[in-house]
Protein backbone atom coordinates (compact mmCIF):
# COMPACT_ATOMS: atom_id res chain seq x y z
CA UNK A 1 0.00 0.00 0.00
CA UNK A 2 1.04 3.57 -0.59
CA UNK A 3 2.45 5.25 2.52
CA UNK A 4 1.67 8.65 1.03
CA UNK A 5 -0.71 10.11 -1.50
CA UNK A 6 -0.54 9.70 -5.25
CA UNK A 7 -1.30 12.26 -7.95
CA UNK A 8 -2.01 11.04 -11.50
CA UNK A 9 -3.34 12.68 -14.64
CA UNK A 10 -4.56 11.64 -18.09
CA UNK A 11 -5.30 13.65 -21.25
CA UNK A 12 -8.51 14.08 -23.17
CA UNK A 13 -8.78 13.21 -26.83
CA UNK A 14 -10.20 14.22 -30.17
CA UNK A 15 -10.99 11.71 -32.92
CA UNK A 16 -9.77 13.11 -36.22
CA UNK A 17 -11.46 10.47 -38.37
CA UNK A 18 -13.61 7.41 -37.82
CA UNK A 19 -15.81 8.49 -34.94
CA UNK A 20 -18.80 6.11 -34.55
CA UNK A 21 -17.47 3.96 -37.38
CA UNK A 22 -14.77 2.73 -35.00
CA UNK A 23 -17.46 1.07 -32.86
CA UNK A 24 -18.25 -1.12 -35.87
CA UNK A 25 -14.71 -2.30 -36.52
CA UNK A 26 -13.50 0.54 -38.76
CA UNK A 27 -10.26 2.50 -38.41
CA UNK A 28 -10.11 5.61 -36.25
CA UNK A 29 -7.33 8.17 -36.00
CA UNK A 30 -7.18 10.02 -32.71
CA UNK A 31 -4.87 12.40 -30.86
CA UNK A 32 -4.48 13.38 -27.22
CA UNK A 33 -5.25 16.93 -26.10
CA UNK A 34 -3.30 19.18 -23.77
CA UNK A 35 -6.37 19.28 -21.52
CA UNK A 36 -6.16 16.82 -18.65
CA UNK A 37 -8.01 15.17 -15.80
CA UNK A 38 -6.24 14.95 -12.43
CA UNK A 39 -6.73 12.53 -9.54
CA UNK A 40 -5.34 12.67 -6.02
CA UNK A 41 -5.54 9.48 -3.94
CA UNK A 42 -4.81 9.68 -0.23
CA UNK A 43 -4.74 6.50 1.93
CA UNK A 44 -6.65 6.84 5.21
CA UNK A 45 -7.12 4.88 8.42
CA UNK A 46 -10.62 6.09 9.28
CA UNK A 47 -12.50 3.12 7.80
CA UNK A 48 -14.07 5.26 5.07
CA UNK A 49 -13.90 5.48 1.28
CA UNK A 50 -14.46 9.00 -0.01
CA UNK A 51 -15.04 10.19 -3.57
CA UNK A 52 -15.07 13.88 -4.46
CA UNK A 53 -15.76 15.16 -8.00
CA UNK A 54 -15.96 18.96 -7.67
CA UNK A 55 -16.58 19.53 -11.40
CA UNK A 56 -19.96 17.81 -11.22
CA UNK A 57 -20.76 18.31 -7.54
CA UNK A 58 -20.29 14.73 -6.30
CA UNK A 59 -19.32 14.06 -2.68
CA UNK A 60 -19.82 10.46 -1.50
CA UNK A 61 -18.57 8.43 1.48
CA UNK A 62 -18.94 4.70 2.16
CA UNK A 63 -18.01 2.55 5.17
CA UNK A 64 -15.25 0.11 4.30
CA UNK A 65 -16.73 -2.42 6.74
CA UNK A 66 -20.04 -2.38 4.85
CA UNK A 67 -18.32 -2.77 1.49
CA UNK A 68 -16.17 -5.56 2.90
CA UNK A 69 -19.29 -7.61 3.67
CA UNK A 70 -20.54 -7.47 0.08
CA UNK A 71 -20.57 -10.58 -2.04
CA UNK A 72 -18.61 -9.21 -4.99
CA UNK A 73 -18.68 -12.43 -7.02
CA UNK A 74 -21.17 -10.72 -9.35
CA UNK A 75 -18.25 -8.70 -10.72
CA UNK A 76 -16.98 -11.88 -12.38
CA UNK A 77 -20.37 -13.08 -13.60
CA UNK A 78 -22.97 -11.93 -16.08
CA UNK A 79 -22.70 -8.98 -18.44
CA UNK A 80 -21.85 -5.41 -17.60
CA UNK A 81 -25.53 -4.40 -17.48
CA UNK A 82 -26.26 -6.87 -14.69
CA UNK A 83 -23.16 -5.79 -12.80
CA UNK A 84 -24.14 -2.12 -13.03
CA UNK A 85 -27.63 -2.88 -11.69
CA UNK A 86 -26.13 -4.57 -8.63
CA UNK A 87 -23.70 -1.69 -8.14
CA UNK A 88 -26.64 0.72 -8.03
CA UNK A 89 -27.84 -1.05 -4.90
CA UNK A 90 -24.40 -0.61 -3.35
CA UNK A 91 -24.22 3.08 -4.29
CA UNK A 92 -27.55 4.03 -2.74
CA UNK A 93 -28.34 6.98 -5.01
CA UNK A 94 -30.70 9.77 -3.96
CA UNK A 95 -33.76 10.20 -6.18
CA UNK A 96 -32.55 13.50 -7.62
CA UNK A 97 -29.14 12.15 -8.70
CA UNK A 98 -28.27 13.21 -12.26
CA UNK A 99 -27.18 10.61 -14.82
CA UNK A 100 -23.60 11.85 -15.15
CA UNK A 101 -23.16 11.83 -11.37
CA UNK A 102 -24.66 8.36 -11.17
CA UNK A 103 -22.39 6.96 -13.88
CA UNK A 104 -19.24 8.52 -12.41
CA UNK A 105 -19.97 6.95 -9.01
CA UNK A 106 -20.77 3.56 -10.56
CA UNK A 107 -17.50 3.56 -12.52
CA UNK A 108 -15.59 4.35 -9.32
CA UNK A 109 -17.30 1.60 -7.34
CA UNK A 110 -16.78 -0.91 -10.12
CA UNK A 111 -13.04 -0.24 -10.36
CA UNK A 112 -12.53 0.10 -6.61
CA UNK A 113 -14.27 -3.19 -5.79
CA UNK A 114 -12.90 -5.09 -8.80
CA UNK A 115 -9.26 -4.06 -8.34
CA UNK A 116 -9.10 -3.95 -4.53
CA UNK A 117 -11.13 -7.09 -3.76
CA UNK A 118 -7.96 -9.18 -4.15
CA UNK A 119 -6.51 -7.46 -1.07
CA UNK A 120 -6.87 -9.01 2.37
CA UNK A 121 -8.98 -5.98 3.29
CA UNK A 122 -10.48 -3.21 1.20
CA UNK A 123 -8.42 -0.02 1.62
CA UNK A 124 -9.64 3.13 3.29
CA UNK A 125 -8.93 6.15 1.11
CA UNK A 126 -9.99 9.51 -0.23
CA UNK A 127 -10.13 10.16 -3.97
CA UNK A 128 -10.52 13.62 -5.48
CA UNK A 129 -10.84 14.05 -9.25
CA UNK A 130 -10.96 17.37 -11.10
CA UNK A 131 -10.64 18.12 -14.79
CA UNK A 132 -9.90 20.72 -17.45
CA UNK A 133 -12.19 18.73 -19.79
CA UNK A 134 -15.87 19.64 -20.07
CA UNK A 135 -18.22 16.70 -19.56
CA UNK A 136 -20.46 15.57 -22.40
CA UNK A 137 -18.42 17.44 -25.02
CA UNK A 138 -16.92 14.44 -26.83
CA UNK A 139 -13.39 15.15 -25.59
CA UNK A 140 -12.91 11.92 -23.65
CA UNK A 141 -13.61 13.21 -20.15
CA UNK A 142 -15.03 9.86 -18.98
CA UNK A 143 -12.07 7.96 -20.45
CA UNK A 144 -9.56 10.23 -18.72
CA UNK A 145 -11.51 9.72 -15.49
CA UNK A 146 -11.44 5.93 -15.90
CA UNK A 147 -7.72 5.94 -16.75
CA UNK A 148 -6.90 8.01 -13.65
CA UNK A 149 -8.97 5.73 -11.41
CA UNK A 150 -7.47 2.56 -12.86
CA UNK A 151 -3.89 3.83 -12.62
CA UNK A 152 -4.25 5.06 -9.04
CA UNK A 153 -6.07 1.98 -7.70
CA UNK A 154 -3.75 -0.47 -9.45
CA UNK A 155 -0.76 1.36 -7.97
CA UNK A 156 -2.36 1.46 -4.51
CA UNK A 157 -2.94 -2.31 -4.60
CA UNK A 158 0.55 -2.94 -6.03
CA UNK A 159 -0.84 -4.55 -9.18
CA UNK A 160 1.55 -2.22 -11.00
CA UNK A 161 4.61 -0.50 -9.50
CA UNK A 162 4.72 3.13 -8.52
CA UNK A 163 6.83 4.74 -11.27
CA UNK A 164 8.09 7.54 -9.03
CA UNK A 165 11.60 6.87 -7.79
CA UNK A 166 14.26 8.82 -5.94
CA UNK A 167 12.11 11.86 -5.20
CA UNK A 168 11.03 12.37 -8.82
CA UNK A 169 8.18 14.82 -9.27
CA UNK A 170 6.74 13.09 -12.36
CA UNK A 171 7.16 9.84 -14.24
CA UNK A 172 5.38 7.39 -16.55
CA UNK A 173 4.47 3.72 -16.32
CA UNK A 174 6.09 1.13 -18.57
CA UNK A 175 4.36 -0.12 -21.71
CA UNK A 176 3.36 -3.32 -19.91
CA UNK A 177 1.84 -1.37 -17.01
CA UNK A 178 0.00 0.92 -19.42
CA UNK A 179 -1.56 -2.17 -21.02
CA UNK A 180 -2.96 -3.16 -17.62
CA UNK A 181 -4.22 0.37 -16.96
CA UNK A 182 -5.86 0.51 -20.38
CA UNK A 183 -7.62 -2.82 -19.82
CA UNK A 184 -9.18 -1.66 -16.57
CA UNK A 185 -9.99 1.81 -17.92
CA UNK A 186 -11.96 0.13 -20.71
CA UNK A 187 -14.05 -1.62 -18.06
CA UNK A 188 -14.77 1.74 -16.47
CA UNK A 189 -15.83 3.05 -19.89
CA UNK A 190 -18.16 0.05 -20.29
CA UNK A 191 -19.89 1.00 -17.05
CA UNK A 192 -20.38 4.57 -18.30
CA UNK A 193 -21.10 4.00 -22.00
CA UNK A 194 -22.26 0.40 -22.34
CA UNK A 195 -20.53 -0.51 -25.61
CA UNK A 196 -17.54 1.80 -26.15
CA UNK A 197 -15.03 1.22 -28.93
CA UNK A 198 -12.03 1.51 -26.60
CA UNK A 199 -10.38 4.28 -28.59
CA UNK A 200 -10.98 6.98 -25.96
CA UNK A 201 -9.35 5.12 -23.08
CA UNK A 202 -6.50 4.01 -25.39
CA UNK A 203 -5.63 7.60 -26.32
CA UNK A 204 -5.98 8.73 -22.72
CA UNK A 205 -3.68 5.92 -21.56
CA UNK A 206 -0.98 6.14 -24.21
CA UNK A 207 -1.18 9.80 -25.24
CA UNK A 208 0.17 11.07 -28.56
CA UNK A 209 -1.53 10.11 -31.82
CA UNK A 210 -2.67 6.62 -32.71
CA UNK A 211 -4.54 4.39 -35.08
CA UNK A 212 -7.19 2.23 -33.45
CA UNK A 213 -9.14 -0.70 -34.89
CA UNK A 214 -10.92 -3.44 -32.97
CA UNK A 215 -8.69 -3.12 -29.93
CA UNK A 216 -5.42 -2.98 -31.87
CA UNK A 217 -3.42 0.17 -31.12
CA UNK A 218 -0.77 1.46 -33.51
CA UNK A 219 1.01 4.72 -32.61
CA UNK A 220 1.39 7.20 -35.45
CA UNK A 221 5.09 7.95 -35.73
CA UNK A 222 6.13 11.58 -35.66
CA UNK A 223 2.69 13.06 -36.42
CA UNK A 224 2.88 16.59 -37.85
CA UNK A 225 1.81 19.62 -35.85
CA UNK A 226 -1.93 20.05 -36.37
CA UNK A 227 -3.96 23.11 -35.47
CA UNK A 228 -7.33 21.83 -34.24
CA UNK A 229 -10.19 24.20 -33.53
CA UNK A 230 -12.43 22.92 -30.73
CA UNK A 231 -15.75 24.65 -30.10
CA UNK A 232 -17.56 23.99 -26.85
CA UNK A 233 -21.28 24.33 -27.65
CA UNK A 234 -22.19 23.79 -23.98
CA UNK A 235 -24.87 21.39 -25.17
CA UNK A 236 -24.17 18.11 -23.34
CA UNK A 237 -24.54 14.87 -25.27
CA UNK A 238 -24.62 11.26 -24.21
CA UNK A 239 -22.03 9.15 -26.02
CA UNK A 240 -23.98 6.05 -24.99
CA UNK A 241 -27.14 7.37 -26.65
CA UNK A 242 -25.31 8.48 -29.80
CA UNK A 243 -23.59 5.11 -30.22
CA UNK A 244 -26.90 3.32 -29.71
CA UNK A 245 -28.54 5.57 -32.29
CA UNK A 246 -25.96 4.70 -34.95
CA UNK A 247 -26.30 1.00 -34.14
CA UNK A 248 -30.08 1.14 -34.46
CA UNK A 249 -29.84 2.92 -37.81
CA UNK A 250 -27.35 0.34 -39.05
CA UNK A 251 -29.71 -2.47 -38.08
CA UNK A 252 -32.70 -0.73 -39.64
CA UNK A 253 -31.03 0.56 -42.81
CA UNK A 254 -27.96 -1.63 -43.41
CA UNK A 255 -27.81 -0.85 -47.14
CA UNK A 256 -27.60 2.87 -46.37
CA UNK A 257 -25.58 3.11 -43.18
CA UNK A 258 -23.15 0.27 -44.03
CA UNK A 259 -21.66 2.08 -47.05
CA UNK A 260 -21.39 5.28 -44.99
CA UNK A 261 -19.28 3.46 -42.41
CA UNK A 262 -17.15 1.99 -45.21
CA UNK A 263 -16.62 5.47 -46.62
CA UNK A 264 -15.59 6.75 -43.21
CA UNK A 265 -13.09 3.90 -42.99
CA UNK A 266 -11.67 4.88 -46.40
CA UNK A 267 -11.22 8.48 -45.23
CA UNK A 268 -9.35 7.29 -42.12
CA UNK A 269 -7.04 5.13 -44.23
CA UNK A 270 -6.39 7.93 -46.73
CA UNK A 271 -5.53 10.42 -44.01
CA UNK A 272 -3.34 7.86 -42.23
CA UNK A 273 -1.37 7.54 -45.47
CA UNK A 274 -1.06 11.33 -45.78
CA UNK A 275 0.07 11.71 -42.17
CA UNK A 276 2.71 9.03 -42.81
CA UNK A 277 3.98 10.90 -45.85
CA UNK A 278 4.09 14.13 -43.85
CA UNK A 279 6.29 12.50 -41.22
CA UNK A 280 8.88 11.88 -43.91
CA UNK A 281 8.56 15.05 -46.01
CA UNK A 282 5.68 17.44 -45.21
CA UNK A 283 4.35 19.50 -48.09
CA UNK A 284 1.57 22.15 -48.36
CA UNK A 285 -0.62 19.83 -50.44
CA UNK A 286 -0.77 17.37 -47.55
CA UNK A 287 -2.48 19.95 -45.37
CA UNK A 288 -4.93 20.68 -48.18
CA UNK A 289 -5.91 17.01 -48.29
CA UNK A 290 -6.45 16.88 -44.52
CA UNK A 291 -8.49 20.08 -44.53
CA UNK A 292 -10.60 18.80 -47.43
CA UNK A 293 -11.49 15.61 -45.60
CA UNK A 294 -12.37 17.51 -42.44
CA UNK A 295 -14.56 19.89 -44.44
CA UNK A 296 -16.25 16.93 -46.13
CA UNK A 297 -16.95 15.37 -42.75
CA UNK A 298 -18.30 18.41 -40.95
CA UNK A 299 -19.98 20.23 -43.86
CA UNK A 300 -23.57 21.01 -42.79
CA UNK A 301 -26.42 19.93 -44.99
CA UNK A 302 -28.21 22.73 -46.78
CA UNK A 303 -31.97 23.00 -46.39
CA UNK A 304 -34.18 23.68 -49.37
Amino acid sequence: MLPEGLLVSAPGKVILHGEHAVVHGKVALAVALNLRTFLRLQPRSNGKVGLSLPNIGVQRIWDVARLQLLDTSFLEQGDITEQVEKLKEVAGFPEDCADRERLAVLAFLYLYLSICRKQSALPSLDVVVWSELPTGAGLGSSAAYSVCLAAALLTLCEEIPNPLKGGEAASRWTAEDLEVINKWAFQGERVIHGNPSGVDNAVSTWGGALRYQQGKISPLKRPPALRILLTHTRVPRSTKALVLGVRNRLLKFPEIVGPLLTSMDAISLACERVLGEMAAAPAPEHYLVLETWRAQRWRPRSRR
